[in-house]
């Protein structure tokens, strides 16, 4: 685990457990915030220990918050953490993995009835005294159960990978219903989180009955969990397969295996942008928004923008009119805003960037939480509590729209963009695909150039190629790339980066390849010194071209290195290095903030496919999707010049 990581988790821990003890709630806000801002930080934040003025620098960083790095990179611990910790159950953090319990519920349950894990909890619902506690009816107490049968067959993350296809099956069956006016996916996985906890759909339909029965009765469904016209939810199976058609019907038939959450939501229409800005998040861009609404005396929940008024019930219960909820861009522009893709909706500094010009100076205010309010934008409730009167509710003040003069935004790389592939196999090493095969499937998508990589000699278990073997298939290269026209067909290489740094050839063959890509696959849990040396001596060769998946990860499997990026983006922009950002949805590596730190620092990427066999050209998008989290443009990405300057660059360094 990675210094920023291991900090992060111990700010997170810190946060929960100060809201189940019932501190103040801006306290715990302010250690979750800080949490995000850590493990999003592109550079070793502990390096930065030493300089407290530096940590106080970073945006989320108070001097509170910069005591506590300090303390932690200086004894390894953090005392207020073993404090909290030794005031709480040991066994109450676990339950707030439980699907819908929060901190107050899982405060209620200790405070009220003496539950402290699992087992007690399991026993106030066995003997049904959970139903004398607040709010806790049947329904809800069948939630819970639900929940905590998820957590039993295994509710880790699951990759992006493999919970998108399921999502967009649903998606794609469902808006077969003649009833359905609009359809998405929302949550975490919209804005493109290399992991998902579940799957959220929202619909707008005339007949919510009707799609929310087709949404149970979907082959893939394994389970049930909760049923009604507005709200479903259900497990179902990751995989499945599409039998040849039969009278013109697919029929999709769920096999066994791991399931997912599905969650399926109706929505009015005319709400349409809010729900789905609403529940698409993320919680803190979210939180941050209604702190806007609420300086502009406006009232933002999943039904739309209101004017805000002294009424406890919610505006769209009283037929109050929004002023805005039928599209996500309007309710951003009456926010002062222009519309924010949704990858970059984190709380990471998009609200200053993405404001109306002449909005900028309201939009940076959103850094601090709103004083003057009595009102929580935290409540994710849509009833929100009263606040101080602002007039009239018709009397809606002047705000920045649309016709405000527009600012010069960052264009998000894009899966057209993408024109080459830099990192793929053949039968030549670990690949399915012949040479040819390889480049005519690359023609196929329309890219302009297509590299040949297969493995060095070290990966023994890859069918790495010795000198010898290397040097006979640059000239099957050569002679494919006579064979297909409208590509051009490069002989390169991924060189493993040996545990010294060494490169796997030497360099009078290295000078013989187009392109080099350098990457480590052995000795990835080395220390992150010795992990920063490796990487920069390769990053420093003068015939290397790009760093393959640097630091190793494989999601929800294995860590990999954890060097000091902040030394890798210099010596990659000096030596005019790309830094991979690897496709594969089981790596995604570097990962969305890595890849920001790169863009910050002025280095190019590359988002490669890592082409094993035909279908792994379609892991594109989740690279596009890192790629966009990260901030990335194509001018940035090598994979989107033109071919000219692609082989000019690739030429530069032979």
């Amino acid at each position: 685990m990675s210094n920023n990581q291991e900090l992060a988790d111990r700010l997170a821990r810190i946060a929960r457990l100060q809201e189940l003890l019932g501190f103040d709630k801006f306290r715990a806000i302010s250690n979750e915030r800080a949490a995000r801002t850590v493990e999003g930080f592109p550079e070793d934040v502990i390096a930065l220990s030493k300089d407290r003025a530096a940590l106080l620098k970073i945006d989320g960083i108070g001097p509170k918050i910069a005591d506590k790095i300090i303390e932690f990179a200086t004894t390894g611990g953090i005392k207020e953490l073993d404090e909290l910790t030794a005031e709480v159950p040991a066994g109450l953090m676990p339950l707030l993995e439980l699907n819908g319990l929060g901190p107050k519920t899982v405060r209620m349950f200790w405070q009220d009835a003496g539950v402290t894990d699992l087992a007690s909890l399991r026993k106030i619902i066995a003997d049904g005294s959970i139903l004398n506690l607040p709010r806790m009816g049947a329904k809800a107490v069948e939630k819970i159960v639900a929940s905590i049968a998820m957590i039993e067959e295994g509710d880790k993350r699951l990759a992006l990978g493999l919970a998108l296809p399921v999502a967009e099956a649903f998606v794609a069956q469902l808006k077969k219903h003649k009833s359905v006016k609009q359809i998405a996916y929302a949550g975490s996985m919209r804005r493109g989180k290399d992991t998902i906890g579940d799957i959220d759909i929202l619909v707008a339909t005339s007949d919510a009955a009707g799609v929310a029965e087709a949404f149970r009765t979907m082959p893939q469904v394994r389970h049930i969990l909760a049923s009604g016209e507005t709200r479903s939810s259900v497990r179902a199976a990751l995989k499945y397969v599409e039998p040849p058609p039969a009278d013109g019907t697919t029929i999709i038939a769920p096999v066994t295996g791991p399931t997912v959450q599905v969650d399926l939501k109706v929505v009015p229409l005319e709400s349409w942008g809010a729900a789905l800005m609403y529940f698409t998040g993320s919680k803190e861009h979210n939180v941050r928004l209604r702190e806007r609404a609420l300086r502009m005396g406006l009232t933002l929940n999943e039904y739309g923008l209101f004017p805000d008024d002294d009424e406890k019930e919610p505006p769209h219960k009283r037929g109050i009119k929004s002023i805005a909820s039928s599209t996500e861009e309007e309710i951003y522009a009456k926010l002062g805003f222009n519309w924010i893709p949704p990858e970059l909706r984190e709380d990471r500094g998009e609200l200053d960037i993405f404001a109306l010009a002449s909005s900028e100076d309201d939009a940076a205010a959103e850094t601090k939480p709103a004083k003057t309010s009595k009102k929580s934008a935290t409540s994710k409730s849509t009833k929100e509590p009263a606040k101080g009167k602002k007039g009239p509710a018709a009397a809606a003040p002047a705000i920045a729209t649309a016709a405000a003069a527009p600012r010069v935004l960052p264009r998000l790389i894009e899966l057209a963009d993408i024109k080459a592939e830099l990192h793929s196999h053949t039968t030549a090493s670990d690949g399915e695909m012949s040479i040819v095969e390889l480049a005519t499937r690359a023609k196929a998508r329309g890219f302009h150039t297509i590299a040949v990589t297969d493995h060095s000699k070290s990966s023994a278990i890859a069918n790495g190629l010795s000198v010898e073997r290397l040097l006979r298939h640059i000239d099957a290269i050569r002679e494919a790339a006579s064979k297909v026209e409208g590509i051009t067909i490069l002989a390169g290489s991924e060189v493993d980066i040996l545990a010294d740094g060494r490169l796997d050839y030497d360099d009078e063959v290295l000078a013989k390849l187009d392109v080099v890509v350098a990457s480590p696959h052995a000795s990835l849990a080395q220390d992150p010194k010795v992990a920063t040396a490796r990487l920069l001596k390769a990053v420093r060769h003068p015939l290397v071209h790009i760093l393959g998946h640097p630091t190793g990860r494989l999601i929800n499997k294995r860590a990999g290195l954890s060097p000091d990026f902040s030394e890798l983006y210099s010596a990659a922009k000096e030596h005019n290095v790309a830094l991979e950002i690897n496709a594969h949805w089981m790596r995604l590596d570097l990962r969305d903030a890595h890849v920001k730190g790169a863009i910050d620092a002025g280095c190019n990427l590359a988002i490669d496919c890592d082409v094993h066999y035909p279908g792994d050209f379609d892991n594109l998008r989740y690279g596009i999707t890192t790629g966009r989290r990260g901030w990335l443009t194509p001018e940035r990405c090598v994979n989107a010049w033109t071919a000219a300057d692609l082989h000019a660059w690739l030429k530069s360094k032979r």
